[in-house]
């Protein structure tokens, strides 16, 4: 195989282990679909639950390159979004110096745009854009609560509520390191979220910190967190639900449902028409290029992506990792 005819690409030959940085035959291009060259690729929790072997879907054939998504050019120089099937259906993904993608499913950039930061921003800022305004309907002067905010959902969710003009906005996260990166971010209050906390002591911690009830609730957590949070939204209002990582199960009671004619909402991308993904994500890139949106995250190169992989699945990142692939 001729240089020019490979690349460099990050595979998966084992459920539950990292990639490989190994020489793979560069994607042809089918009908409808054009090559990317890819200049930077996330690793994200999808891609581990995937490559986990432990998905709904079943298991991916291995081998296969992981990257559920990815940032690059086309032949022309032009950056693109794009989103990949990787361990979904059959097929690689966006750790690889290249991949096939479908045109339809290709999302311009603005000119100059860092491509790591995009890749950082990706699924999970469209997740926290289209929650908040196309489930949740958020409207301007609304007080909006974002639980689990120091994670990259909740500090777009931050910055996203403050760009659609939220009046005031109350952040809650596990980690006491990040209120003040939330606040910089917009947050006007951040509520430290504890493993011994309960329903009514964190609901009261939540309303006092947010200044009354509150309208709309973006929750990546569920459990205890969510429903306290029922507790401090005002009559009509909504808590829109799209993760489960404080548990899978919560505590609500009917009365508090009833009483406030409140609206628990699940949210997920894949919801999303392919028009309504590419519109959150010309938004959100044309925020980010404008430095208005970003969010925390760690840059390592190809070489380094079984390292990267471990400590994304360990937990011990920190922020999101961006793989750069030139």
């Amino acid at each position: 195989m001729a240089a020019s005819e490979s690349m460099t690409a990050a595979v998966l030959t084992g459920y539950g282990e990292p990639p490989t940085v190994q020489r793979r035959p560069r994607p042809t291009p089918a009908t409808g679909q054009v090559l990317v060259r890819v200049s930077a690729a996330p690793i994200t929790p999808l891609d581990l639950l995937c490559a986990s072997g432990g998905s709904y879907l079943g298991p991916p054939a291995l081998p296969y390159v992981p990257g559920v998504q990815g940032v690059g050019t086309l032949a022309d120089g032009s950056g693109v979004w794009f989103p990949t099937h990787a361990g979904l259906a059959p097929g690689d993904g966006g750790l690889a110096g290249y991949a096939a993608v479908a045109v339809a499913d290709l999302v311009p950039l603005p000119d100059g745009v860092d491509h790591r930061l995009i890749a950082a921003l990706g699924y999970s800022a469209v997740a926290a854009w289209s929650a908040l305004t196309l489930r949740g309907g958020l409207r301007p002067g609304e007080d909006v609560l974002i639980l689990g905010a120091s994670g990259t959902v909740g500090q777009a969710g931050v910055q996203i509520a403050r760009l659609v003009g939220a009046r005031r906005i109350t952040a809650a996260a596990r980690s006491a390191a990040a209120a003040e990166r939330l606040r910089a971010l917009g947050a006007d209050a951040v509520v430290p979220l504890r493993a011994d906390d309960d329903v009514p002591g964190l609901a009261d911690r939540l309303r006092e910190a947010a200044g009354g009830p509150v309208d709309l609730v973006l929750d990546p957590l569920f459990g205890v967190p969510a429903a306290a949070a029922l507790r401090v939204l005002r009559p009509g209002g909504r808590l829109v639900n799209l993760g489960s990582s404080a548990g899978a199960t919560a505590p609500i009671d009917s009365a508090t449902l009833r009483g406030g004619s409140l609206r628990v909402l699940g949210y997920t991308n894949n919801e999303l028409t392919g028009q309504q993904r590419a519109a959150a994500l010309v938004a959100i890139a044309g925020h980010a290029h404008a430095g208005r949106l970003t969010v925390d995250h760690q840059v390592r190169p190809l070489d380094e992506v079984a390292a990267a992989w471990q400590a994304q699945a360990d937990g011990t990142a920190g922020a999101r990792i961006v793989v750069t692939l030139v």
